[in-house]
């Protein structure tokens, strides 16, 4: 029979095939689970981005509710906008220091308490708590801690010899004081993810690598951290979007100060946008925040995708 006899006798077996009738209606289920999700993802986000974005474009002052197209003059203006500035530089200090430190915390932990000895569940319950903990509460007993007055790390200062100063009160050191809560409210929650990256490293490579004479530092070196390559880029990418967005420790802690020392970028935007009501200029910022951030993650998923993975 020829080729061109045969194709209708195929296709008239596919049409009848009970097994295709079957994929078709799991895909038209798949597609009724997943239409609710879409659905609210284009309500929720991308419509409101998209919105955002137009109004980046707008002279809007919520105060009257009058709006007028300016072009790019937000944009412009914030190119030039010494505050916008300074804070943006106050939230890359912030990644900066927090990036390396607080990877180099969670990791520590994760290998710590990676094997099963006497009350390592309690250490892992001690070490996650403070991810549970609200940023409110904790962001209110640090400011207890770092008071002058009757502030414990103070009072240790004090029995030690050394000079006790109010630490957010102080335009030097009001900002390493977030930054060390910082790392202590995030580091548990980056343990669990290299925990997860630590158990899913084959044993047998480190078995290999001490009977071939390997000390643990060569261990670490030349098997985990290549192993922890994809681990490793979730978390510096996580923490380095979670650094630049900062905001909430700097609302209880400092309210942005002393004298705009502590001010990031998020918090910046929340002043020009909801205090004082500059909703098209906060926009803007808004999104010259999103770029720099998608830029530099981009830049650090490249970074890893170049760097050999076992």
């Amino acid at each position: 029979m020829a080729r061109t006899e045969l194709a209708p006798t195929i296709s008239k077996r596919r049409k009848g095939n009970p097994f295709g009738r079957a994929l078709r209606q799991e895909e038209r289920t798949a597609w009724l689970f997943i239409l609710p999700a879409l659905a609210a993802l284009l309500l929720f986000v991308f419509y409101p981005m998209v919105k955002a974005f137009l109004i980046s474009f707008q002279n809007y002052n919520m105060v009257g509710g009058t709006r007028s197209f300016n072009g790019i003059d937000n944009y412009r203006t914030l190119m030039n906008d010494s505050e916008f500035l300074a804070s943006l530089r106050h939230s890359l200090f912030f990644a900066v220091i927090v990036i390396p430190v607080q990877t180099a915390v969670s990791l520590g932990l994760a290998m710590l308490i990676q094997r099963a000895r006497r009350f390592t569940g309690l250490f892992r319950t001690a070490y996650f708590i403070p991810v549970v903990i609200s940023t409110s509460v904790a962001a209110t007993v640090f400011k207890l801690i770092y008071s002058k007055d009757f502030g414990i790390l103070n009072q240790v200062l004090k029995s030690i010899g050394l000079p006790i100063t109010n630490f957010l009160s102080n335009p030097d050191t009001a900002m390493y004081g977030i930054i060390i809560l910082g790392i202590w409210k995030a580091a548990g929650f980056f343990m669990i993810i290299f925990l997860a990256g630590l158990n899913n490293i084959s044993q047998d490579l480190y078995e290999a690598a001490r009977v071939d004479g390997a000390g643990r530092a060569q261990q670490f070196f030349r098997i985990t951290l290549p192993m922890l390559n994809r681990t490793m880029a979730f978390v510096v990418i996580m923490t380095t979007i979670d650094a630049i967005k900062l905001a909430g420790l700097v609302f209880v802690l400092t309210n942005g100060g002393p004298n705009g020392s502590t001010q990031t970028v998020v918090y910046y935007i929340w002043k020009m946008a909801f205090q004082q009501m500059q909703m098209g200029y906060g926009t803007a910022a808004a999104f010259v925040l999103f770029a720099i951030v998608l830029i530099i993650s981009l830049a650090q998923m490249t970074y890893f995708n170049k760097k050999a993975d076992y």
